[in-house]
C-alpha cells in the first residue's frame, strides 16, 4: 500500500480539506475559514478572467463574421482608370487572379461615398456598385435579403438595395424612390450643379451589423460607374478558401499584378478596429489579473496567520524530529491546495458561465427590463462568447503560479521557527 508523506496530510488539514473530525477545534475552524475565503477570491478572479476574455473573443469573432458576410476577403483596386472602363474589363483581371488556387470566386465592384435624400431626410452613405449575378460568390448578401431579390438590380434601371435599418430611418419601402447625390458636381452654362440621380428601392437586406445596415447601399455596378465616374474606385472583389490566410494570399496576388492595381485584404481594411480590440483584450487581461493577484496576497496573509496560529504544532513536530524542510513543505502543500482548488473552481465556474452566456444574459435583461447592448450604439445587439482553450490554460497557469509564489514566504517563516522558544512562551 502506498504511504503518502505526512506533510501532505497535515497540509490538507490546514487547507480545510482534511477530515471533518480534524476540524472540530476552534483554531482549525478559523484557519479553514480563512483558507475558504482565499479559495473564493482566487475562484472569482479566475472566473471573471475567463468570462470577460471569452466575451471579447466572441465579440471580435461575431463582428468579423458579420463584416465578412457583406465585405469580401480581398479587394483589388484599379487606379488611374475610369470606373466605367474598369467594369467593362473586370473579367480580364478576374481571369488573372483566378490562377491562384486559393481564390474561390470573383466579382466586380464600384465603391464611392454619396448621400441619400428622401423628403427632408439627408443621410451620408457608402455606395457599392455590384454585379448581382456574381455577388453571391464573394458575400452573403443574396441570402440576407429581407425583401425583394438582389437580381432586381439591372443595368440602366437605377435600382437600389438598402440595409433594413437605413430604410427604416428614411421611412421607405420597396418601390419607393430616393434621390442620390454624388460628391462631384456637373459644370454647365448655369454653373455648378449637383450630380444626382433618382433610384428606386428594389429590396432591403439585414446583415446583423448595425453600422453596415444603416450606412451601406448597393446598386448595379454599371449604374454606379456612370454616377460616380469621377469620384468612385473600381476593381474586383475576391473570396478565398481561408479568410485567416487572406493577408498572405493578397500579397501573393499583388506580386503578379501590374503597379496600377492595389490589393487590400479584410484585415488591412479594418486594421484599426481589430488592433484596438486586441489591445483592449490584452489590457483587460492585465487589469483582471490583478483580481487574482489580490487573492494571492490574501492567500499569503492567510498562510502567515496559519503559521502564527500553528506555532505550537510546528514546535511539537520539530521536537519529534521533523526537519525545517518538512515543516516548509507542510505549508507549501497547504497553499498549493488552496490555489489548485480555487483555480479549478474558477475555471469550472467561468466555463459554465462563458458557454451559457447566451442564456444567462437574456434572462437578466428580461428581469431588469433593460438591454445591455443597444443596436444604435454597438455593432451587435447580443452578447457573444467564444471560450478558447489557450486563454483558459493561460489563466489557470497564471493563477497557479501566483498562488505558489504566495506560499514561499510563509513556508520559509514556518521552517525558521525555533521549538524551544515557542514552547517556552506556551
Amino acid at each position: 500500500m502506498l504511504k503518502l508523506p505526512y506533510e501532505l496530510w497535515i497540509g490538507a488539514r490546514y487547507a480545510g480539506i482534511g477530515s471533518l473530525r480534524a476540524r472540530k477545534g476552534r483554531g482549525d475552524r478559523f484557519v479553514s475559514f480563512v483558507a475558504a475565503t482565499s479559495m473564493a477570491g482566487i475562484a472569482l478572479g479566475v472566473a471573471a478572467l475567463i468570462v470577460v476574455l471569452s466575451v471579447m473573443n466572441g465579440f471580435q469573432k461575431d463582428v468579423r463574421d458579420r463584416m465578412l458576410s457583406v465585405l469580401p476577403h480581398v479587394e483589388i483596386f484599379v487606379t488611374g482608370q475610369d470606373p466605367e472602363q474598369t467594369i467593362q474589363q473586370w473579367k480580364s483581371v478576374a481571369q488573372r487572379v483566378e490562377e491562384n488556387p486559393s481564390v474561390k470566386a470573383t466579382a466586380p465592384f464600384v465603391a464611392a461615398q454619396g448621400m441619400l435624400m428622401r423628403g427632408q431626410d439627408l443621410r451620408g452613405i457608402q455606395v457599392k456598385g455590384i454585379d448581382p449575378g456574381t455577388e453571391g460568390g464573394v458575400s452573403d448578401l443574396p441570402r440576407q435579403m429581407q425583401s425583394g431579390k438582389l437580381t432586381d438590380l439591372k443595368p440602366g434601371s437605377f435600382g437600389i438595395v438598402l440595409g433594413q435599418e437605413l430604410a427604416d430611418l428614411l421611412g421607405v419601402r420597396k418601390g419607393d424612390t430616393v434621390m442620390m447625390l454624388a460628391p462631384q458636381a456637373n459644370v454647365g452654362p448655369a454653373g455648378f450643379t449637383p450630380r444626382m440621380r433618382q433610384f428606386t428601392l428594389v429590396g432591403t437586406y439585414r446583415s446583423g451589423h448595425y453600422e453596415y445596415d444603416s450606412t451601406l447601399a448597393f446598386v448595379d455596378a454599371t449604374d454606379a460607374s456612370k454616377l460616380f465616374r469621377d469620384t468612385g474606385n473600381a476593381g474586383v472583389r475576391l473570396r478565398v478558401d481561408d479568410m485567416h490566410r487572406a493577408p498572405e494570399i493578397a500579397r501573393a496576388i499583388g506580386r503578379t499584378l501590374p503597379s496600377n492595381m492595389l490589393v487590400a485584404d479584410w484585415s488591412r481594411n479594418n486594421r484599426t478596429w481589430f488592433a484596438a480590440v486586441q489591445t483592449e483584450k490584452r489590457m483587460m487581461f492585465l487589469i483582471l489579473a490583478l483580481i487574482v493577484a489580490v487573492a494571492a496576497f490574501n492567500l499569503l496573509s492567510s498562510l502567515v496567520m496559519a503559521v502564527k496560529d500553528k506555532q505550537s504544532d510546528i514546535a511539537i513536530l520539530r521536537s519529534f524530529g521533523s526537519t525545517p524542510g518538512e515543516i516548509a513543505r507542510i505549508f507549501l502543500v497547504q497553499g498549493a491546495m488552496i490555489g489548485v482548488v480555487g483555480t479549478l473552481a474558477g475555471v469550472l465556474g467561468g466555463m459554465a458561465i462563458a458557454f451559457n452566456i447566451d442564456v444567462i444574459v437574456p434572462a437578466i435583461e428580461r428581469i431588469i427590463g433593460a438591454q445591455f447592448l443597444p443596436r444604435e450604439i454597438y455593432f451587435i445587439s447580443t452578447l457573444p462568447s467564444d471560450p478558447r482553450t489557450s486563454d483558459i490554460v493561460t489563466i489557470g497557469v497564471t493563477s497557479l503560479i501566483m498562488s505558489l509564489v504566495a506560499t514561499l514566504y510563509p513556508s520559509w517563516r514556518a521552517s525558521r521557527l525555533q521549538p524551544a522558544q515557542v514552547l517556552r512562551h506556551d
